[in-house]
C-alpha cells in the first residue's frame, strides 16, 4: 500500500495515498471543525470550516475533499483560518433564525458548540431574518427550515444509506432549501420509510422528533455511526 508523507502544523503524518487531508489531520489528533462532513456519508465541501492553508496553494483548500499528496505542508489554525472560520458561523447564524433558547437541540446543537470553539458571542452581520415556515406534516417528525444550514447530511444519509432518496435541495440562492419529495409537504411523500436518519444526523434544531421541546434533543450513544452504517432504527432501540 503506498504511503504519503506529509506535515501538518508541526507534525510529520504518514497515511495512505488517496486519503482526505481531513483523514490525516483526525489522524494525528488535530481538531478542525466541521459541519457538513459526516464519516460514512460522501463528502460534499458544502459548510467550508474545515478550511486549511497548503503552501504553494495561494487557496484555501476544504480538507474533507481534498486529496493528501506525499510532501504537502498544511497548517490548520493560523490567524486567517481563525478569522475565516468565525465569519462562517457568524454568517451562518445571521441568515437563518437560530434562537437558541427555545430551540429543541440548545445544548446538543453542533452549530451552537461551533459558535463558542471559535469566541464567537454575537454576529458581526445584520440578521436577515428570512420568512421561513415549519412541516408539521410527518405524522412522528419536524422541519424547522428556520434552523436549516443546507448541510445536506439529510439528504446523504437518506440517498446513500436509507435509499429512500426522500430530501433534495431545491430553488436557488437565498431560496435554496431542503425539499421532500418534489417540494411537497414531508408527510404526503410516499417513499420515507419513518426511519429517522435524518433526524439523527442533523446537526442543528431542523430536524426533530414530534413532542420534543427546548434541550430535548439527545443523540443515542453510538446511534449516529451506526445509522450511517446502515442498521435500522428500530435494531438500536434498548
Amino acid at each position: 500500500m503506498s504511503v504519503c508523507t506529509l506535515r501538518i502544523d508541526d507534525q510529520d503524518v504518514a497515511i495512505a495515498a488517496g486519503s482526505t487531508v481531513l483523514q490525516a489531520i483526525r489522524s494525528a489528533a488535530i481538531a478542525v471543525p466541521t459541519l457538513c462532513h459526516l464519516d460514512g456519508l460522501s463528502p460534499v465541501g458544502a459548510c467550508r470550516l474545515c478550511l486549511v492553508e497548503v503552501e504553494g496553494s495561494e487557496r484555501l483548500l476544504a480538507a474533507c475533499v481534498t486529496t493528501v499528496q506525499d510532501g504537502m505542508r498544511i497548517h490548520t489554525n493560523s490567524s486567517r483560518l481563525q478569522e475565516m472560520r468565525r465569519t462562517l458561523i457568524e454568517l451562518l447564524f445571521s441568515e437563518g433564525n437560530h434562537i437558541c433558547a427555545i430551540c429543541v437541540a440548545n445544548g446538543q446543537c453542533e452549530l451552537q458548540d461551533l459558535a463558542v470553539r471559535v469566541g464567537m458571542d454575537h454576529s458581526r452581520f445584520s440578521y436577515r431574518y428570512p420568512n421561513r415556515c415549519v412541516d408539521l406534516s410527518h405524522p412522528q417528525f419536524g422541519l424547522d427550515h428556520n434552523r436549516c444550514i443546507l448541510c445536506t447530511r439529510c439528504v446523504r444519509v437518506c440517498d446513500e444509506v436509507e435509499g429512500a432518496h426522500v430530501w433534495d435541495v431545491g430553488w436557488r440562492g437565498e431560496h435554496c432549501q431542503i425539499i421532500s419529495g418534489l417540494a411537497e409537504p414531508w408527510g404526503a411523500v410516499e417513499a420515507c420509510t419513518n426511519c429517522g436518519k435524518c433526524i439523527e444526523v442533523c446537526p442543528t434544531g431542523a430536524l426533530f422528533h414530534k413532542g420534543e421541546g427546548t434541550d430535548e434533543k439527545h443523540g443515542h450513544p453510538g446511534r449516529l455511526a451506526a445509522l450511517v452504517q446502515g442498521r435500522s432504527r428500530q435494531e438500536l432501540e434498548p
